[in-house]
């Protein structure tokens, strides 16, 4: 299963969306000079503004206060020439994290990481929901993977992807199980699986013997090692499965596509073409 083909069909989309809306603004806010951010946020840009999306990077120091980087938020929050805001993860381990996404205004959140957007999901009422997630269930629906009944194992509990994914699986009546660090016999569970997503950042953590035959296979990780970038599935296991996730190329160009995807879905809840719940009402 390719990313790149995918991606570029809906980031043609985007452009088409962007230029009947009159345009979009996306600010991303990065805190300090991780390298991999640095990388991983000039993509995205790159990616937004041959979209036609203005997009804005604004860099600050790593020891910035945590009250300085809430007052930059706000600032973001009521500009109306921003229809999206997203702010690059990990934080430095003076700023709670928590308290930063809670700041984001729900309706530009378009990480799907504020609580609002996350018991929507958890409702089975998706509004703006993680672009990696987003980006899987492309996937699955552009190669007509069968989701309904099917087993779905999904190994990895984060905020970002192992949970959303589980739950968008779930609401497309898969039966979802979810394994982590802590699960016993893994591969007793990932044997099972008609559809096995693995995002624990952990080098070929599911091998091939531990893949069902024929299965629909998705590998989010992407993990810097001596052999050069590998994911969490060994490649081997491609023989096994039906569907596979190259690494890299795979569900990398997909959450890209997907964020803009998500940009421009923000821009329509701002403007009023779609309805957007109030908090509290």
């Amino acid at each position: 299963m390719q990313g790149a083909p995918l991606a570029a069909r809906i980031r043609s989309e985007v452009a088409e969306e962007v230029h009947e809306l009159g345009g979009l603004g996306l600010v991303t806010v990065q805190v300090g000079e991780d390298p991999a951010s640095t990388i991983y946020l000039r993509l995205k840009h790159e990616a937004a503004q041959e979209a036609g999306i203005a997009s804005d990077d604004r860099k600050v120091p790593e020891d910035i206060s945590e009250e300085d980087l809430l007052a930059l938020v706000s600032e973001l929050n009521a500009d109306e020439d921003v229809d999206g805001i997203l702010v690059q993860l990990p934080l430095p381990p003076q700023l709670d994290e928590e308290r930063i996404i809670r700041a984001i205004d729900p309706v530009k959140d378009v990480d799907g990481l504020h609580p609002f957007n996350a018991g929507e999901l958890y409702l089975g009422r998706p509004r703006l929901v993680p672009a990696t997630p987003l980006g899987i269930m492309a996937l699955l629906a552009q190669h007509r993977v069968h989701l309904e009944g099917a087993e779905a194992v999904v190994v990895g509990r984060s905020d970002i992807v192992g949970k959303p994914i589980a739950h968008l699986l779930l609401q497309a009546n898969a039966t979802v199980t979810i394994c982590h660090s802590r699960t016993a016999d893994l591969a007793r569970y990932t044997l099972e699986a008609d559809v096995l997503v693995v995002a624990v950042g952990s080098p070929e953590v599911v091998t091939a013997d531990m893949v069902k035959q024929g299965a629909a296979v998705v590998d989010v990780g992407i993990n810097r090692t001596e052999n050069g970038l590998v994911g969490d599935v060994a490649p081997a296991a491609a023989e096994v499965a039906a569907f596979f996730t190259p690494v890299p190329g795979g569900v990398g160009p997909m959450t890209i596509a997907m964020l803009l995807q998500n940009t421009v879905k923000a821009a329509r809840y701002r403007r009023g073409l779609l309805a957007f719940p109030k908090a509290g009402r």
